[in-house]
């Protein structure tokens, strides 16, 4: 009854996320189990939009986009180019990071390759329940080895408690609005309507089942985020001791060695890389989908017998993309990432989920979907809540880069 929205939140919830938990921990101690809550239940919100209008129309969240214009589709062409490239490496060299830490008999760069092509076969045989089942696994080794860690440095009732209430200490508001902004969030939100077709979940008698997929994945989502904010807050709060990025998580593995031992840093070691693993393995398998839909609809254009054509993970624009994903960015790992490069793409990027969230908004009041799947308040108020945020934030981290 579950498991493409497993498959969403394990490739959401990455590296970044356990980072920024942790160190609002570190700063701030159990202050924001509020936040993690507020953003795991907002993006099942999000999630839940996406799988309900491919299951109420039948439609592809890309033959969404294409309804409001060109310039949606315009955007994701461009985007989803770029952001490709840049991603590919980056997700490669986290992969390679963390399994170099462990087994540190090739470089960084060499794990890296190795993780980008072993994705890239798992992805290109072709069999979504291979997938949905490595990810499954990935998902319970994040989970378990969290959790334990998380288990022993266990909060008092009273200090977890006082984190369920809303408080912002001073210079704290745009790191928790990131933390609310980044639980579990990323371009493969919009890949959730292909993974529920893979797994044979079509039409309008599935909402019901699916909502409960998204309830469960977004569940877990939140708890695995307040783990790794309680390691930060019961381990390193009042220490000084200062993390950041991918780097400060191989810091903080030593540090954890150094305390209790090396079953607790392998612990930790091995939670990194199931995160970072299941979400580049996430993102070969669903982005893909995305940018095959894209070129589908440009052939539409000409050949209306691709209308009614679906994307399968044998198309060669699925595995044109597979392969762009996994080969041209290794020159990256090479030779550096261009400036000019980053900062269109950090911008396409910032720009992703509110664009995501508006789209939502139109497509799921609009008469494209019969009355009874159509947004009511709550979900209405929500996403309308997305919106104002993720456009807070695009518009902060775009001023931010110029």
């Amino acid at each position: 009854m579950v498991g493409p929205g497993l498959a969403v939140a394990a490739t959401g919830v990455g590296t970044a996320d356990m980072i920024t938990a942790i160190v609002l921990g570190t700063s701030f101690g159990m202050t924001f189990v509020w936040a993690i809550i507020i953003g795991s239940v907002l993006k099942y919100f999000l999630n839940e939009g996406v799988g309900r209008w491919y299951l109420a129309t039948g439609k592809t969240i890309l033959e969404g986009w294409r309804s409001l214009g060109s310039w949606a589709t315009g955007y994701f062409s461009t985007y989803s180019i770029i952001w490709g490239f840049v991603y590919g490496a980056a997700a490669a060299a986290t992969c390679g990071m963390a399994m170099e830490a462990m087994f540190p008999i090739m470089p960084i760069w060499g794990w890296a390759i190795v993780h980008s092509v072993v994705g890239f076969l798992l992805v290109f045989s072709g069999r979504y329940l291979l997938f949905e089942r490595i990810m499954t696994v990935l998902i319970a080794i994040m989970f378990i080895t969290i959790i334990g860690t998380a288990a022993l440095f266990l909060p008092s009732f009273g200090d977890f408690a006082k984190g369920f209430i809303p408080t912002m200490p001073d210079g704290s508001f745009m790191m928790a609005l990131g933390l609310i902004g980044g639980v579990g969030g990323t371009i493969t939100m919009a890949s959730y309507g292909y993974w529920l077709k893979e797994k044979k979940w079509e039409g309008k008698s599935w909402i019901s089942v699916m909502r409960t997929d998204s309830k469960v994945a977004y569940t877990v989502t939140a708890i695995f985020t307040i783990a790794s904010l309680i390691i930060g807050a019961q381990f390193l709060f009042g220490t000084g001791v200062t993390l950041s990025g991918d780097q400060g998580l191989l810091t903080l593995a030593e540090m954890l060695g150094e305390e209790f031992g090396a079953t607790l840093r392998w612990l930790f070691l091995i939670a990194f890389w199931s995160a970072a693993f299941s979400s580049l393995l996430g993102v070969w398998n669903g982005v893909p989908y995305l940018f095959a839909d894209f070129i589908r609809l440009m052939k539409a254009r000409k050949d209306k017998s691709y209308e009614n054509k679906s994307v399968e993970e044998t198309d060669p624009a699925y595995r044109f993309y597979l392969a762009w994903l996994t080969f041209p960015p290794l020159i990256l790992l090479f030779f550096g990432k261009p400036v000019q490069l980053i900062i269109i793409y950090g911008a396409l990027g910032a720009l992703f989920m509110p664009f995501l969230a508006i789209s939502l908004v139109i497509l799921l009041n609009s008469k494209k979907v019969e009355a009874q799947f159509r947004n009511k308040w709550l979900a209405n108020s929500v996403l309308i809540g997305c919106v104002i945020m993720f456009v807070f934030l695009a518009v902060n981290q775009l001023m931010g880069m110029f």
